[in-house]
């Protein structure tokens, strides 16, 4: 009797923890209005970091700088332009860059808050390092365009000139291609963080990447052809060879996602049944 009494207590306080719950969830409509509430400190602080930018290269002369991978190729010669706006618009568009990577702090901090309170202790302990490994790998990405891929491509592109033509390259499209080639490898290098998400919601497994990993180097190589428009082998394995490597890094993160998430498993499974040996009422059979 003494076990069925308290298999009845243990029923009684997880009805009261739920009702507890129930009446302590935040209504839907304050969710939606805290959401609007971080998300216009996001785009004030988006706003802001695109002014400081805006301020910051309009003092310097960020063109020369844009300049440094094509400028070999120029032959001395100088962009050209056709619109009395256009040096302000490549400005803007950089300082649009510059204003995401000065605001994703805040942006950090905002979604941290929002989604803090629908995460487990043990989900909390790896939000942030995968925020900060976001921001790393974004900038990772555009310094490997500027620096490596940009020069290459651009060498195989105006490797095909004739005596026959004489280039007049235009500022406008030069630049519209390099910051868009540039965003391009920020996005593809967060490549393990999409595999590590897709690990941890149990659509990816270790076993399942380690089993298609030829089909990833054809698929690394065909992505690398695709975003870069030159498509010469130089460029088309500076970007496929970091693919891979990024690829690999996945692999090893899935991994201990997995482990972690198979000895969570196991540990709620031993809780299970021990709460279940606990709560049974094996008075009632008793003799």
């Amino acid at each position: 009797m003494k076990r069925l009494w308290r298999a009845r207590g243990h029923a009684r306080d997880r009805l009261v923890k739920r009702s507890v719950n129930e009446t302590t969830e935040m209504p839907f409509l304050d969710h939606l209005e805290e959401l609007r509430h971080r998300l216009f400190w996001i785009a004030g602080a988006l706003l802001i970091g695109v002014v400081v930018g805006f301020m910051v290269l309009s003092q310097i002369d960020l063109i020369r700088f844009l300049e440094q991978p094509i400028a070999p190729y120029l032959h001395g010669q100088k962009l050209i332009y056709t619109h009395p706006g256009t040096s302000f618009s490549i400005v803007m568009n950089a300082s649009i860059v510059v204003g995401l990577l000065l605001a994703s702090p805040v942006a950090i901090y905002q979604l941290w808050g929002f989604l803090s309170p629908a995460l487990y202790a043990h989900e909390k302990k790896f939000v942030l390092p995968i925020f900060v490994a976001v921001l790393l790998l974004f900038v990772a990405g555009l310094a490997l365009s500027f620096y490596v891929v940009l020069p290459f491509t651009l060498q195989f592109l105006l490797g095909f000139e004739s005596d026959a033509l004489t280039p007049m390259i235009s500022a406008t499209e030069y630049f519209d291609f390099a910051i868009t080639m540039c965003l391009v490898f920020g996005v593809v290098f967060q490549l393990p963080i999409v595999i590590l998400l897709l690990t941890a919601i149990g659509l990816v497994t270790p076993s399942f990447l380690t089993k298609y990993r030829r089909h990833a180097i054809v698929l690394c190589i065909v992505a690398a052809a695709f975003i870069t428009p030159g498509a010469d082998p130089t460029s088309l394995f500076a970007l496929s060879i970091p693919l891979y490597f990024l690829f690999e890094a996945s692999v090893v993160a899935s991994r201990i996602v997995f482990r972690r998430k198979m000895k969570r498993a196991a540990r709620a499974a031993v809780e299970d049944d021990t709460t279940n040996d606990d709560s049974t009422p094996q008075g009632l059979f008793a003799s």
